[in-house]
């Protein structure tokens, strides 16, 4: 092992003697080259960048990851340079528990087969989430985390040096002031009355060596200048570079809205062709046809009948839209929240958006409504409705 006790002892006083500096700095006992005021307006930037670009990539890292325990597994699996194992989401998990329980009740009956379809939605939005978060993370938070790892980090090694070589500064100026001071008095003209000859011949001895001090001082000074400039300009262009990456930020930010709203669509698309399907299919929503059930409670979308309920199947299959009328009070306005096409002769079509005057009838399923738009009459499902006071 080489050991080097001269370099040891040189770094440890250069390290006391900016310690020193500083301490004096911070009790104003000391002066402080102070920096131009574009460069301050740098360092604020960095500063404020860096802390918000922080704060942004965290929380981004929750929104697309809440569960914490996750989070730092993925986070363990990097520092390893390892893959982290695929496992299925929140969605395609309930999607797949879903489809198994289709199995098991039976896939035929009303439940089991919406089951089915409802599991198939959720996987595929699982699928959909999946695509989301691989994309976010690639284009939106790498960038991120590169600059905080990257860049963030070079810049604060080039600002330590900095403060270091400006500490060396006025160090070096301080040594220089007190120098001169020594040296001026050193070369005062002694009193020959009072002062003896001997003394004089040291004074004269003294004045010499601290002007050589004085020409030791200044060439440290002007060394120390120039690596202070030097290391000025170098911090000075890693500043400026922010508003490069500000730039590159923006350009993510950018993709990441992109990601978003693809994610969002596709996830409004998938919902609603679920509901579609669900809305053209009202078996799945009935019950046993082998109960009665009661005028009043919950029923299924559609003109499902009840072969052991003469009275029920009679309030269903025999009502007549044509023959309806509107009741003199009890008619609503609603607003048509999706496009729905009529199964049969008996609904309405609709279209988003728009608005249509809805009532209910005695003996009608509580999960469907008449709907009038001019001349046209026809059942129409709650679900697409929101209904306006």
């Amino acid at each position: 092992m080489d050991f080097n006790v001269k370099k040891l002892a040189s770094d440890a006083g250069v390290f006391f003697t900016r310690a020193v500096q500083f301490t004096g700095e911070k009790f104003g006992q000391v002066e402080k080259t102070e920096l131009d005021a574009h460069f301050e307006n740098l360092l604020s930037r960095a500063d404020s960048t860096k802390n918000w670009t922080e704060k942004i990539f965290r929380q981004t890292e929750v929104l697309l990851q809440p569960n914490p325990s996750a989070r730092i597994e993925e986070f363990l699996y990097e520092k390893l340079d390892r893959t982290v194992p695929s496992r299925p989401n929140n969605g395609e998990l309930l999607g797949h528990y879903m489809q198994d329980a289709a199995k098991d009740f039976g896939p035929g009956t009303p439940y089991g087969s919406t089951l089915i379809k409802v599991g198939d939605c959720e996987r595929r939005l699982g699928g959909a989430q999946r695509e989301f978060l691989q994309t976010s993370a690639i284009s939106f938070l790498a960038p991120l985390r590169n600059f905080l790892e990257g860049d963030w980090r070079t810049i604060s090694k080039e600002r330590r040096i900095l403060e270091n070589r400006r500490l060396d500064l006025d160090s070096s100026k301080a040594r220089l002031k007190k120098a001169k001071l020594a040296e001026s008095k050193a070369a005062a003209v002694p009193d020959f009355q009072e002062t003896r000859p001997r003394n004089y011949v040291l004074s004269a001895s003294a004045s010499a060596l601290w002007s050589e001090e004085v020409d030791k001082a200044a060439h440290e000074l002007r060394v120390a200048q120039t690596e202070f400039d030097r290391q000025a300009e170098v911090t000075r262009l890693l500043l400026e570079g922010i508003s490069s990456t500000h730039v590159n930020h923006l350009r993510c930010l950018h993709e990441f809205v992109e990601a978003q709203t693809a994610y969002y669509k596709q996830c409004y698309l998938h919902m609603q062709d679920l509901q579609k399907e669900l809305g053209r299919f009202p078996n799945a929503f009935s019950g046993n046809p082998g109960l009665s059930m009661a005028s009043g409670g919950s029923s299924p979308q559609g003109n499902a009948t009840l072969p052991q309920d003469t009275a029920s199947a009679v309030e269903t299959d025999t009502l007549k839209i044509e023959e309806v009328q509107a009741p003199a009070t009890g008619t609503r306005k609603a607003k048509v929240l999706y496009d729905y096409d009529a199964a049969d002769t008996s609904e309405l079509s609709l279209l988003a958006d728009e608005l249509i005057t809805v009532y209910t009838v005695p003996g009608m399923d509580s999960d469907w409504l008449v709907g009038e738009r001019g001349n046209q009459k026809g059942r129409v499902p709650v679900t697409y409705l929101e209904l306006l006071s």
